[in-house]
């Protein structure tokens, strides 16, 4: 069974452009987030799944300097992106990761993984991403069957949802066997989106200079620097 990771990365940003290069310690935010999904032991491959765009080239480049698998496709059906990097790399099993979550922590990574692989038939996608807000913002990890990727990927027609991958699965609940996978941590916002988000993620990485941290570390960090989290406290997050 192959169990691939795919990153989502463009340079193209609404409220943040180019953010995906910008450095975080030394090293910009797609090295850091790729190196820490890497770490996840039960991934057998992480692929950057980013656009044809020109701008994109530089992502391209990145991935080439690494020696990291990269797909280019569509740039705004991200569905099409994520079903023919898939396709591409052979995946049995996908498992969705943005490019925005610098502090994405692979242990999460490899319990929402394990949790739906011992579910085997039973589920169709898992997630850790709940409602309501009581999740950390930043440690998202969406997990599903090649298969369920396909079909979706065929009878979505709405371009909004396809920009959002699995939005069709979280609109329809009736037609898939979802998962929710609980963290138990509290729900800071840890991705980077804007101006202030990013400021409280460079804390984070200068405060420990290297990104073999844990979740429970960086709580730490924030529990002795707690005017860091309100950086980004009013800050909401956009949805569909």
């Amino acid at each position: 069974m192959n169990v691939v990771a795919i990153v989502q990365a463009r340079m193209g940003s609404t409220r943040l452009p180019g953010k995906v290069m910008i450095e975080l310690a030394g090293e910009p935010m797609l090295v850091r987030c790729v190196n820490r999904t890497r770490r996840a032991q039960v991934l057998d491959e992480v692929v950057v799944a980013t656009t044809t765009l020109a701008a994109d080239d530089a992502i391209a480049r990145l991935c080439d300097q690494h020696g990291w698998p990269c797909f280019r496709g569509a740039q705004d059906d991200v569905l099409d992106r994520y079903y023919q990097a898939a396709k591409a790399h052979q995946a049995d099993i996908v498992v969705r990761i943005t490019s925005d979550c610098p502090l994405i922590d692979p242990e999460i990574v490899c319990q929402v993984v394990d949790q739906f692989l011992a579910l085997g038939h039973k589920a169709d996608y898992a997630y850790n991403v709940l409602p309501h807000g009581e999740d950390p913002r930043g440690l998202d990890v969406e997990v599903l069957r090649f298969e369920v990727l396909e079909q979706i990927w065929r009878i979505d027609d709405n371009p909004a949802r396809r920009e959002h991958v699995t939005a069709y699965i979280s609109q329809h609940p009736e037609l898939f066997r979802s998962h929710p996978v609980v963290v138990d941590l509290p729900p800071i916002r840890w991705t980077v989106d804007t101006p202030e988000d990013l400021q409280l993620v460079s804390n984070i990485y200068e405060h420990f200079g290297h990104d073999l941290f844990t979740s429970q570390q960086v709580l730490s960090a924030l529990e002795d620097n707690p005017n860091w989290v309100e950086l980004n406290l009013h800050v909401q997050q956009k949805t569909l």
